[in-house]
């Protein structure tokens, strides 16, 4: 079951934002859930130039059937051009939770 799980990643510049995108998966029942990590510093490359911002991870909790709509969903309320988009397998964890995560997304 771990293997049909997948961690999704985002971030976002704006707290409200991040919060936004996290209650907003939940509500649409993309993801069981989302957390939201404290700000941190980026540091990039965007348009030829050296950029530095703050910004908030927020990670979902979701199955591989719903990461197609949960991916254009972060993306249509998004307001980066090129939002960072990438996702991590679940090898393993509690059957538990997992059966959960499934549940909830169903």
């Amino acid at each position: 079951m771990g293997s049909e799980i997948v961690i999704a990643q985002t971030t976002i510049d704006d707290e409200a934002q991040a919060k936004a995108l996290a209650r907003g998966a939940v509500e649409q029942r993309l993801v069981a859930c989302a957390h939201i990590d404290p700000p941190f510093t980026a540091v990039y490359w965007w348009k030829n130039a050296i950029e530095t911002a703050q910004e908030w991870r927020v990670s979902y909790k979701t199955t591989t059937t719903r990461l197609p709509e949960l991916q254009s969903w972060v993306a249509d309320q998004h307001s980066y051009d090129v939002p960072e988009w990438i996702t991590i397998p679940v090898t393993g964890g509690s059957d538990a939770y997992l059966s959960w995560v499934h549940a909830e997304t169903a």
